[in-house]
């Protein structure tokens, strides 16, 4: 089993259960909605968390999708996945997207709407050059590896 990393955290809606895993072994603990909202289809909504987290330096959280919210009625993250920088301790918010093209979706208050993951990270000192080493890739971009 993996060292527990502790995690500062305030709830700011008391009624409202802390994040957690919903199994030994998951990656992102789940988050959910402090509101009630309706997503239109094509309509996206800013839906607070009702908690605030405080990441020690080297971390960062980032908020996924939930896999069965995206196959069973097309809702996602519009900016997945979201990023939670160490130095932020606002509320959590999670920006969901309703991609159906017919049916509107209800969160309801309490939902499970998101998982956070939290990893370490390095930050990179980038040092302008002149030219940049030779690969078999290249500069060959998007979608150049495959063949379907």
């Amino acid at each position: 089993m993996n060292e527990q990393l502790t995690v500062e955290i305030k709830m700011l809606d008391p009624d409202l259960p802390v994040p957690a895993y919903a199994q030994q072994g998951d990656a992102g603990a789940d988050l959910r909605a402090r509101v009630d909202a309706d997503l239109a289809p094509g309509q996206r909504a800013l839906i607070p968390c009702g908690v605030a987290i405080a990441l020690p330096a080297g971390f960062v959280g980032l908020v996924h999708p939930r896999s069965g919210l995206a196959a069973k009625h097309g809702i996602t993250i519009v900016n997945a996945p979201g990023t939670v920088d160490s130095g932020y301790r606002g509320e959590l918010m999670v920006c969901l997207l309703n991609t159906d093209t017919e049916h509107s979706f209800h969160v309801s208050r309490g939902d499970r709407i998101a998982q956070l993951v939290i990893q370490k990270y390095e930050s990179a000192r980038f040092v302008p050059v002149e030219t940049l080493d030779e690969t078999e890739r290249g500069a060959s971009g998007f979608g150049s590896t495959g063949t379907a």
